[in-house]
């Protein structure tokens, strides 16, 4: 068993191009070699701003001979009178075999010619001779760039490769018009601290070798060598360090051998909103801010810089970082300022000027939709007067801080600004605090809005960009939906369920969509389509929340959906999970096959699913046996838990019910006194079926139990 390294030597590298590539060759290259019988031992990934190698330990020196069985042509044409006709000549030197090798027998369609053939394995070199281009070409990415004259085209120009098997230089070579990149067993090492090539002598002494050279390969120990000096450099200037995962994992795709550099600033700057400083030096200089604590966002002034450089340089580069962090912040205290010279609700009529979608119109048209919306939340919501005004306040301001001067330089900051312009501007706190929280969720991770003037505003905000933009045309479609619709209308859900807010969504959603047909500036047409498209793409957002969230089983999910879903969002949630909890206890089984069978015979029938209640539906002179009159006395004892059940959400009242009423319904199909339900009578037919339909609907209140698979 051999060793085998590529390595790709190149400029520096985009860091999300690094980590991008090496899982694309985790995916590609095993299975690759998989594919070919050539399966390694190990496959080992590794990547820095100037390189990207793979090593294969165990790999076969070759593929394994193998047996193919080929079919051939009709035996009737490959032979005549016992002789090989052309036809059977023909394929014998197809598949590199003498006539007499060849074999017929019998198959479903006649008989055939066949040949067993043995197929040498290849070479592993011959066959990495092949792959390694591909595998070097075929990687997928944004901003390729070419490089000299030829049509090579790559995120940073190819300077060098290195591909070793064990000791043996395997040949490749990459021709880029003019420029031509021959594989060595020479690498590079660190820019500054090992300018010197490094000769490899075996493929084995890759990762050891580059060490040497001041060259961490293995990003994930970069990683964490990045994330003990951080603490480690914190921790001498008695402080706690912010380390964000997306900056550690971009900061370790920067730097080949990473030093942790403590800087200073002034501390007039701490005088800024924290998440100012932070945005400043996390996003535009990958610094790891440093806070006086764990729990709080209290910084200190100080940072920790990640240096690619000579570690006896720290100082120099320690001042430097801190000339460039002081010249930041000082514009971001300059936009602070100038903001803070008006009142928030000023930059309201500058909205104009924003455009939301063109078809749509500006954002100060949107900021008035938003305010509609939320009237009408607060109408389902029965709300008083006091968090009303909060919440026309919170939505007429809640856009307001897009057209501040810090926001317009930092995008990350909408609702973080808003907030505090708010509460700077003499406004209450629960509109300052609703204005930062209508943009939660920001995403999957994110926290949800704490407060109802938040809680509503944000809803509001979300149901007006998702009527508008369908009513565009615009919807998602497969992997694209570049106005986040799916994410808007999970978070309109997730929010209702994790405040409990009794709201009819249906009804919401078609009071929007009358909202934006009445509105001649917006010119929608269809509104009925429209409303049906929402309709059906909120009940798939219900269906993959409750999936791939709550982890509930697709067939309870399914037995929950219908337009009631949105009539009742914490409804269905609780239906499902109820459902779910019922199947891990057990509980489903004694009721799931009387409720299932009376289902499937009740949809022969035509009672309305909505009828509970047997006055009127069952005619009491018509019952024959006893199996039936205790069918009827066990339904009217049902009527009053499944109504309370509704009334309370509270489910385990109505299964308690069914269970008490499935011994009777089994009696009523197996036992002594049982009946064919139908009957030739037709009264007695139809009384049997409506006796079956009222137990279906009583159990179609916790959820369909025909969608529901057995065990």
């Amino acid at each position: 068993m051999a060793t085998f390294l590529l390595e790709v030597g190149t400029e520096e590298l985009p860091a999300s191009f690094v980590s991008d590539a090496l899982q694309q060759w985790q995916t590609r290259i095993p299975a690759e070699l998989a594919e070919l019988a050539l399966t390694p031992a190990a496959v080992r990934f590794y990547g820095t701003p100037r390189r990207l190698a793979v090593v294969l330990d165990g790999l076969p020196p070759r593929q394994s001979d193998r047996t193919e069985e080929v079919k051939g042509p009709p035996a009737q044409a490959a032979f005549k009178d016992g002789q090989p006709t052309q036809a059977a000549l023909g394929f014998a030197k197809s598949r590199g075999v003498d006539v007499a090798a060849l074999e017929v027998r019998d198959t479903d369609k006649g008989a055939f010619v066949f040949v067993n053939q043995t197929i040498p394995g290849r070479a592993a070199a011959d066959i990495l001779s092949e792959l390694i281009p591909q595998w070097i070409l075929g990687l997928e990415g944004k901003r390729f760039m070419r490089w000299g004259d030829g049509d090579l085209r790559f995120p940073r120009p190819i300077r060098w490769l290195v591909t070793l098997m064990d000791g043996d230089v395997l040949p490749i070579i990459l021709e880029n018009g003019s420029m031509v990149c021959v594989s060595d067993r020479i690498s590079q090492g660190h820019r500054v601290l090992h300018p010197a090539p490094v000769t490899l002598r075996r493929a084995q002494d890759y990762v050891e070798a580059l060490r040497q050279a001041y060259v961490e390969i293995d990003p994930a120990a970069r990683r964490l060598l990045i994330e003990r000096q951080v603490a480690a450099a914190a921790k001498s200037v008695g402080a706690v360090p912010m380390i964000s995962p997306a900056l550690l994992d971009e900061v370790t795709n920067l730097v080949e051998w990473p030093t942790a550099v403590v800087g200073k600033f002034d501390a007039e700057f701490l005088e800024l909103p924290p998440e100012v400083a932070i945005i400043e030096m996390e996003s535009h200089q990958r610094y790891f801010p440093l806070k006086q604590d764990a729990d709080g966002l209290a910084l200190m002034p100080y940072f920790v810089t990640i240096s690619n450089g000579d570690p006896s340089k720290d100082a120099i580069i320690a001042e430097g970082n801190a000339r460039v962090i002081r010249a930041r912040l000082s514009d971001g205290k300059f936009f602070f300022d100038a903001d803070r010279a008006q009142p928030l609700d000023a930059f309201v009529a500058k909205l104009e000027t924003v455009t939301f979608e063109e078809r749509l119109g500006s954002m100060a048209a949107k900021v008035k939709r938003i305010g509609a919306v939320a009237d009408h939340l607060c109408d389902q919501l029965n709300l008083g007067a006091q968090p009303r005004q909060h919440i026309r306040r919170a939505a007429y301001l809640c856009k307001a801080d897009l057209v501040t001067q810090m926001v317009g330089e930092f995008p990350e900051l909408q609702g973080v600004m808003g907030q505090k312009y708010a509460l700077h501007s003499g406004e209450p706190e629960a509109v300052a605090t609703a204005i930062f929280e209508h943009y939660l969720p920001r995403g999957a991770q994110d926290s949800l809005p704490q407060t109802l003037v938040g809680q509503v505003v944000g809803i509001a905000d979300r149901l007006d960009t998702l009527v508008g933009i369908f009513s565009t045309g615009q919807l998602p479609t497969g992997s694209s939906d570049p106005f986040a619709l799916r994410r808007a209308a999970n978070a309109v859900l997730n929010i209702i369920w994790a405040a409990g807010l009794s709201l009819n969504l249906a009804k919401l959603v078609d009071t929007v969509v009358q909202d934006f047909a009445q509105d001649p500036t917006l010119a929608i047409s269809a509104p009925e389509a429209l409303r049906t498209q929402l309709h059906d793409f909120f009940l798939q957002r219900v269906q993959t929340l409750l999936q791939d969230e709550q982890g509930i089983d697709y067939d309870l999910v399914n037995a929950v959906l219908s337009d009631r879903a949105l009539v009742d969002p914490l409804d269905v949630k609780d239906r499902a999970l109820f459902l779910q909890e019922m199947r891990r206890s057990g509980r489903m089984d004694k009721v799931y096959e009387t409720v299932n069978r009376a289902t499937r015979l009740a949809a022969q029938g035509t009672l309305d699913t909505q009828v509970l209640d047997p006055d009127g539906v069952i005619d009491p002179a018509a019952l024959e046996a006893q199996s039936e009159q205790a069918f009827l006395a066990a339904l009217q004892t049902l009527v009053p838990q499944t109504q309370a059940a509704q009334a309370s959400r509270d489910y385990d009242q109505l299964v308690a019910g069914l269970e008490q009423v499935a011994p009777v319904v089994s009696n009523f199909f197996d036992g002594p006194d049982s009946v064919l339900v139908m009957a030739d009578d037709a009264a007695v037919r139809q009384n049997r079926l409506n006796l079956l339909g009222l137990l279906r609907n009583h159990a179609l209140v916790l959820g369909n139990f025909g969608a529901i698979v057995k065990g």
